[in-house]
């Protein structure tokens, strides 16, 4: 089985772009593949976070992840920081990482932006810290965004730099795992930039904790155009495009067997086929995610437990790391 490994940063308020583009393909792949999802709060902390905020949303992730439908029997869910070895690790390999590869890194431009002198250095160091997250589970397939992409390659570039460094195979080299339906969901009142949890206008964006007046709402108010029917044209109608991408991928069917079934159908009757069908579908995962938020302590079961059994992976890896490094063990 190919271990994949996948992480999701616990910022609260996910959403159907979060549900359609990964944690829906997550849920297929644990029954095919050895899974790791990790709620990745080491991450987080690269820009400044409220406490209580961190651990509600790590607490508000997983609840979505499970009632999105991941098994933590099946797989593991674990946030990251309770697991040592991948501070570890990352302090290792940032040993092996040159400054120039970083430079490179077209994320931390975009985040730092011309206030990259007062940047810190854990935005800056963050791939590194991602490589780790990667490698310390050996794992061979990594889904990835388009946007995420770089950063494997350089996950690849700095296990083949320890590879040759002591000229040993250990790190195999991960292969990105790209779906092409619907991983980009865009936003409900432009559909030229992505859903976001950032966006300032809640109407933007479908969040899994919506129950079924919002979905119908959000849905209705969703910006279209003026041109009569539907059809599947990104470039020239990007809004009517959107909402045809989203009712594809929640019925499970290609967008223009889609554009054929609505054909002749106008906007308004649509879009209340679209919620019937966002409520069908999501209706049950916000319900669950009420359910387990309401019992924390089994949600911090679950990471605890999966915690365990990820340390019990990462810390065998370690360990040889050390060994051929020459590190003496306590």
């Amino acid at each position: 089985m190919k271990r994949v490994f996948s992480g999701v940063q616990p910022t609260g308020n996910l959403h159907l772009g979060n549900y359609l583009g990964a944690i829906k393909n997550w849920v297929a792949m644990q029954r095919e593949h050895d899974c790791l999802y990790c709620i990745v709060d080491l991450h987080a902390i690269t820009v400044a976070q409220a406490p209580d905020e961190l651990t509600d949303n790590t607490r508000e992730v997983t609840a979505g992840l499970i009632a999105a439908g991941l098994d933590p029997k099946t797989c593991i869910i674990f946030n990251q920081s309770r697991v040592a070895a991948h501070a570890e690790l990352a302090w290792i390999l940032n040993c092996f990482t040159p400054l120039g590869w970083l430079n490179r890194m077209t994320q931390f431009k975009e985040k730092a932006g011309k206030q990259r002198d007062k940047a810190l250095l854990g935005l800056y160091a963050y791939p590194v810290l991602m490589a780790a997250d990667i490698l310390l589970y050996h794992a061979t397939g990594v889904p990835v965004g388009e946007d995420q992409k770089q950063h494997l390659e350089l996950s690849r570039d700095i296990a083949g730099a320890f590879n040759r460094a002591y000229d040993v195979e250990f790190f195999p080299l991960p292969e990105p795992m790209i779906f092409g339906a619907a991983t980009r969901v865009m936003s409900l009142r432009d559909g030229r930039r992505k859903m976001s949890k950032s966006d300032g206008s809640d109407y933007a964006r479908i969040n899994l904790t919506d129950d079924a007046d919002t979905l119908a709402l959000k849905i209705k108010r969703a910006k279209t155009d003026s041109e009569p029917g539907l059809s599947y044209d990104p470039e020239r109608r990007p809004e009517a495009a959107n909402l045809l991408s989203i009712y594809a991928a929640l019925a499970g069917e290609p967008v223009e067997r889609v554009v054929a079934e609505h054909a002749g159908v106008g906007f308004a009757a649509f879009k209340g086929r679209l919620a019937d069908l966002a409520i069908e579908t999501l209706g049950p995962i916000a319900q669950r995610m009420r359910e387990l938020l309401a019992d924390p302590a089994y949600i911090d079961g679950v990471l605890a437990d999966g915690a365990e059994r990820a340390r019990r992976i990462g810390d065998a890896n370690l360990a040889e790391v050390r060994r051929i490094m020459g590190l003496l063990d306590a």
